[in-house]
């Protein structure tokens, strides 16, 4: 019973250090994305502002750049 609490025990320990390095994973991976998202917002507004004056709106889809590198027809999820 000893030698199982121990094993438990051990797996536990493994399983936080884990969890800790992927929460931190996550959280600069988030940090990444809101700065993408803001360079991203910057651009669009300065293209918006652009367009305002040298011809019609045009409309981006961010739909493509999300599958780069992906077939989606191909997906599973």
């Amino acid at each position: 019973m000893e030698r199982l609490n121990s094993k438990l025990y051990l797996q536990n320990c493994y399983i936080m250090k884990e969890n800790e390095r992927l929460r931190k994973k996550a959280q600069l991976l988030n940090q990444e994305n809101q700065a993408l998202l803001s360079e991203l917002k910057q651009k669009l507004s300065k293209g918006n502002n652009n367009q305002k004056t040298n011809g019609p709106n045009t409309i981006l889809d961010l739909s493509l750049t999300s599958t780069s590198g992906q077939n989606p027809s191909s997906s599973t999820n």
